[in-house]
């Protein structure tokens, strides 16, 4: 399957973009409370937050990027992307299609030198 690209943008409103790094994978989400937009799709980079949104305008959306519009109705209520490009003021992302996650949790417990059981 030929690959989808979107724009994430407004990251100066959030963190900026010297967060961003290629690989890095975001979580997009749907915003069903958008009162400026009906088809606003936000983005997460997990575990910082919010970081932008997927771009849904004329003016925002690059060439060869789909808009939040076009992307909308191909997903339920998540969809991930990874990170392939970061400018100043927007990151572009590659969709992911049937994506699985492993996660690890590394627990370290320390005991001080002096502690009786």
């Amino acid at each position: 399957m030929k690959s989808i690209y979107v724009a994430i943008v407004g990251l100066n409103n959030y963190f900026g973009a010297k967060i961003f790094k290629p690989g890095q994978v975001l979580r997009l989400v749907k915003d069903y409370e958008n009162d400026y937009d009906g088809e606003a799709i936000m983005a997460f980079l997990d575990p910082i937050g919010k970081v932008g949104y997927v771009a849904n305008s004329v003016h925002t959306v690059p060439l060869g990027c789909y808009s939040a519009g076009r992307l909308y109705d191909t997903f339920e209520n998540v969809s991930y992307a990874a990170v392939k490009f970061v400018t100043k003021e927007t990151v572009i992302a590659e969709i992911l299609e049937n994506v699985e996650f492993e996660i690890y949790i590394k627990e370290e417990i320390y005991i001080p030198e002096d502690f009786e059981e």
